[in-house]
């Protein structure tokens, strides 16, 4: 999928101290590589007293980096609390990926994919790295559903070690992590 037509816009929202600026700069970089114009924006609020850090991210022939209301394809949540915060952002044929134990109460269950990212981390041993496997998640269950999304697992990869080289345990946990979240895409119906 090469070329600057396709469009998507991405908002990816959680807390300081959860990566949201390290996964969008991934993405941001992902669709460079493949051909795409990008915008980003970000704002940081409160984010190193927990606060909320959105990011938005275009990829496509855009002029404004900012996402509108009801535009986003894709609302990438890595805290469920801003579920409420940002929703209003997706677009009616939008998606939510949302790092949660469980669905967080939105009634249409059909345009939200939920993984308990934070356990999963935990799980690896990895408590940072949700933010990687919520990406490796949404970016794998994306295309397992048809949707549009402009860069692939692999694409992700190539760009941690590209950006980690040198850094070689930081490098395996990342795409460890990532690689956690891709294998739970795979088991989705």
């Amino acid at each position: 999928m090469n070329g600057t037509s396709a469009i998507q816009q991405i908002l990816v929202s959680g807390v300081g101290g959860q990566g949201i600026l390290f996964i969008t700069r991934l993405l941001a970089e992902a669709a460079i590589y493949n051909g795409y114009p990008v915008l980003t924006s970000e704002t940081h609020g409160m984010a190193q007293r927990g606060g909320i850090v959105v990011s938005h991210l275009k990829a496509g022939s855009f002029s404004s980096p900012l996402i509108r209301p009801a535009r986003a394809d894709v609302l990438l949540l890595l805290k469920k609390d801003n579920l409420g915060n940002h929703l209003f952002y997706l677009n009616p044929c939008g998606i939510v990926i949302i790092n949660s134990p469980s669905n967080p109460g939105w009634p249409e269950e059909r345009k939200m994919l939920v993984v308990d990212a934070d356990e999963a981390a935990n799980g690896l041993h990895l408590p940072g790295s949700a933010n990687l496997v919520l990406t490796g998640f949404a970016v794998a269950a994306l295309k397992k559903t048809g949707r549009q999304i402009f860069c692939s697992p692999d694409d992700l990869r190539a760009i941690l070690c590209n950006k980690l080289a040198g850094r070689d345990k930081l490098l395996s946990a990342s795409i460890s992590a990532f690689d956690h979240g891709v294998l739970s895409a795979e088991k989705l119906n």
